[in-house]
């Protein structure tokens, strides 16, 4: 047990001292003044959004932006009042998609056909359950131009109401920013690189430079694989975190949260068996054993233990911070993390069973 301990406690240095300072829960843009720019199409793939629909595309509408831009919905075949709940406007266009291709993901074949759309230098990908401020477009723009970006995304702030959402969605952002730590990401020395699909600015130049959305047209998480071309080709990529956009997509129980987790954790380990016994295994190590060895350990155990769980815990406060949230859930961390956990290993035997990954009621069965 003192082996084990030890390790736990060598990793928990090693992420707060040297993983890309991922737990600052940084960086973020500040918002700017209505300034001029060049032309953006902002297309937004929806199906079956009736609910949101109609605040999101009047969110992108209002923006106060001295350029020129237009707004595309792409209804992805919905099965509800999605297109009519839009609503109408001179510079917004309502596409009725055409059948999702065989090889394609329904949403990026929706990115796809709203992209072809446009001429615009410069396309702003949102997804239609995210409202933004008059500012936000701006802000991203500037950003973009200023930092001579080929990509700017951001990490939205995620609704957080229900009591599952208390718990788990701070967790979500802590998580990805520890396997993505945003520092690395938007360093063009390190291999790192994601992006976060709620709002992704994006240079066509750049889109066109990587095959255009058919490069990605088999990717699950999207966002990621995206970055990852555009930083492959020698592009410059953003990601940060949002004050000027929110999601209101609502998660309102546990087993809703468990889903969206396990829709795409398997697809995250490419499907691989060992990669999952890996990560438990590893998790396990980070997460279970510092509270199990200051709980029933003793001397050297013990203090490693609890050594580890309050790097652990203190990681998780500007977190905590950013939604407000009580500095006592920091506790609960460990817990928390054997919830997702379990979504991994429920989200692999969802696909060993052939269920795959299901969103907006389509299957995904094949490894993408």
């Amino acid at each position: 047990m003192i082996l084990l301990a030890l390790l736990s406690l060598g990793i928990w240095i090693y992420l707060i001292a040297a993983h890309g300072a991922f737990w600052l829960s940084r960086p973020e843009l500040a918002p700017v003044p209505r300034a001029p720019g060049p032309p953006v199409d902002i297309v937004v793939p929806a199906r079956d959004e009736e609910a949101t629909i109609g605040a999101v595309v009047a969110s992108l509408l209002a923006q106060d932006y001295a350029g020129s831009f237009t707004v595309t919905v792409v209804d992805d075949n919905s099965t509800d009042r999605t297109a009519e709940r839009a609503g109408a406007a001179p510079s917004l266009g309502i596409v009725r998609g055409a059948p999702k291709p065989e090889g394609w993901v329904g949403k990026m074949w929706a990115l796809e056909q709203g992209a072809a759309r446009g001429t615009a230098p410069l396309i702003l990908f949102t997804d239609a359950d995210i409202v933004h401020e008059p500012r936000h477009l701006s802000t991203l723009v500037a950003h973009l131009q200023g930092s001579r970006l080929d990509m700017a995304s951001e990490m939205v702030r995620l609704n957080c109401v229900s009591l599952a959402e208390r718990a788990l969605v701070p967790a979500f952002v802590y998580f990805f920013q520890m396997l993505y730590p945003f520092r690395r990401a938007n360093d063009p020395r390190s291999n790192t690189a994601a992006a976060a699909g709620g709002t992704i600015l994006i240079r066509r130049g750049a889109l066109e430079r990587i095959g255009g959305v058919h490069a990605i047209r088999e990717a699950l998480i999207d966002d990621v694989s995206l970055a990852r071309a555009v930083k492959r080709s020698g592009g410059s990529i953003f990601i940060g975190h949002s004050t000027l956009a929110v999601s209101i997509r609502p998660y309102p129980a546990f087993a809703d949260i468990w889903r969206m987790i396990a829709r795409t954790a398997f697809t995250q380990l490419r499907y691989s068996a060992w990669l999952l016994l890996g990560t438990v295994l590893g998790l396990s190590l980070v997460w279970l054993v510092p509270p199990v060895a200051a709980l029933t350990g003793s001397g050297a155990v013990r203090a490693c233990g609890v050594a580890a769980c309050v790097l652990a815990a203190s990681s998780y406060l500007p977190t905590l911070a950013r939604y407000r949230r009580s500095y006592l859930w920091s506790l609960a961390l460990p817990l928390i993390a054997l919830f997702y956990m379990a979504a991994t290993v429920g989200s692999a035997a969802d696909h060993w069973r052939g269920a795959g990954a299901r969103w907006k009621s389509r299957s995904y069965r094949e490894p993408v």
